[in-house]
């Protein structure tokens, strides 16, 4: 007999109905499987209530709304997972289901996006945003696949500024020698020995110690960043350099993507874009208002830095540039209004 008849059979016969009915359900309910759940790991190396926290949170929000539950996953925030490079390369390896990162080590990996990592290509954050989820930002997306990781959505990170503890930079003269951390990422570099910088490529989670120790002199980054890893506590100056705009992604392993329903690959792409727009909501209140909170920690801030100086320089880099990429290619970018 089966186990359900066998429950139902040993009931007294003047059971109340609505008792019965409940019993029923129960026994009924033990003879079904239970509904499996699937639990994502997504990493990235910001601080909590960081922009790349705030986006994280809202993807892993409608993951598990849009799939009522099917599938959930849970944020590792300030490289809990690892620094970008390793978050992005257990990504590909499927040893990790999701990430948020910048593009500085995923050129790497997708040597077709290192495009976007050229100083002063993007005018501001008009321009980036509608370029990035224009045709050229969806083509490049379009990249991934063939090499062995899947971006749902350009999310951000933001222009990238200069921070160093030995003097004020104005032009571009003023950075020559000093000895700044930079992501793992050739375009960037090359730019930045054209202002005479000393690039030391350096994972993220170890730029705060050697900023405090003293091994290199500075680093760039964000507002953003620059507020939520509290680098005011060891830097001293701020230079509004804005030479490089710094786009994010959110990627996700093949094993996880193609496992997904047709209805659940609509869920991730719904939930990257309401990702993306959280970021950048954030992004864009962090540059609103953390300049005055930074210069409140305690740093000097140069605003009128002279970006033709920077842009002189990097005539060089730029004709390299130009024959890597194609000038065409980095034309059509310039040119999106």
């Amino acid at each position: 007999m089966p186990a359900t008849s066998h429950v139902l059979a040993n009931l007294p016969s003047k059971l109340p109905a609505l008792l019965l009915g409940a019993v029923t359900a129960a026994a009924l309910g033990l003879a079904a499987p239970a509904q499996a759940q699937t639990v994502l790991k997504l990493g990235h190396v910001l601080a909590k209530g960081s922009h790349y926290d705030v986006g994280a949170h809202v993807f892993c929000e409608e993951i598990d709304k849009g799939t009522q539950g099917r599938i959930k996953c849970q944020v590792y925030p300030a490289s809990a997972l690892g620094g970008e490079r390793e978050e992005v390369e257990a990504v590909q390896l499927g040893t990790q289901d999701l990430v948020i990162t910048s593009t500085g080590p995923v050129g790497n990996f997708v040597p077709e996006i290192k495009i976007v990592d050229v100083p002063f290509l993007f005018r501001d954050y008009d321009h980036a945003r509608k370029v990035l989820d224009g045709k050229i930002g969806q083509d490049l997306l379009a990249k991934f696949p063939s090499h062995g990781l899947v971006a749902l959505a350009w999310s951000e990170n933001g222009f990238r500024h200069m921070t160093n503890n030995k003097r004020p930079i104005v032009n571009a003269s003023d950075a020559a020698g000093l000895k700044l951390r930079t992501m793992e990422n050739k375009v960037h570099m090359e730019g930045y020995r054209a202002f005479g910088i000393l690039p030391t490529p350096m994972a993220f989670p170890e730029v705060f110690g050697a900023l405090q120790q003293g091994v290199v002199d500075g680093q760039e980054n964000p507002i953003p960043v620059i507020l939520a890893s509290k680098f005011s506590q060891v830097q001293k100056h701020l230079s509004l350099t804005g030479h490089v705009y710094s786009p994010a992604l959110i990627l996700t392993s093949p094993r996880v993507y193609n496992k997904l329903s047709d209805a659940d690959k609509k869920v991730f792409a719904d939930a990257a874009a309401k990702s993306v727009a959280a970021t950048r909501k954030k992004v864009n209140d962090d540059e609103a208002n953390g300049i005055a909170q930074l210069e409140k920690d305690g740093m000097q801030v140069v605003r009128n830095v002279n970006s033709a100086s920077f842009r002189d320089a990097l005539k060089g880099p730029y004709a390299s540039y130009a024959k890597e990429f194609g000038a065409e290619r980095v034309a059509a970018i310039q040119a999106v209004k």
